[in-house]
């Protein structure tokens, strides 16, 4: 895996928490309201293995999953990039939203690159 800076790796972390909680919240809300939750399970758990897996590579903390779930995990995550770069075509320059997507976008990637690693 490619080397980062301590900087880009806790904002990467602090990113993919936050998209985490928001996507609990989502799941919350999604649940009383009756509405299918498939989506939003599937994006957590991948999310929260993409954090996993970085944590591992860069703190040495465990990491256990099997082929599979890397996979799939890995293939959810790559899936949210396309919407996440038209979010950042669309915000205006210098903004939080912008910013904050841009943070997202390369946490994702980085999570990606992380569990593509774990597949060799």
């Amino acid at each position: 895996m490619k080397t980062v800076s301590q900087e880009i790796q806790d904002l990467s972390i602090r990113s993919l928490e936050s998209t985490i909680n928001k996507l609990s919240n989502a799941f919350n809300s999604a649940t009383e309201k009756g509405s299918n939750t498939t989506l939003v399970q599937k994006r957590l758990k991948a999310v929260k293995i993409g954090l996993e897996s970085l944590r591992g590579t860069w703190n040495g903390e465990d990491f256990c999953y099997d082929e599979e779930i890397i996979l799939t995990s890995k293939e959810v995550l790559q899936g949210l990039i396309p919407s996440i770069e038209k979010q950042i075509a669309k915000a205006k320059e210098g903004s939080s939203q912008k910013t904050l997507n841009e943070r997202r976008l390369t946490a994702l990637k980085l999570a990606i690159e992380s569990l593509e690693n774990r597949l060799m």
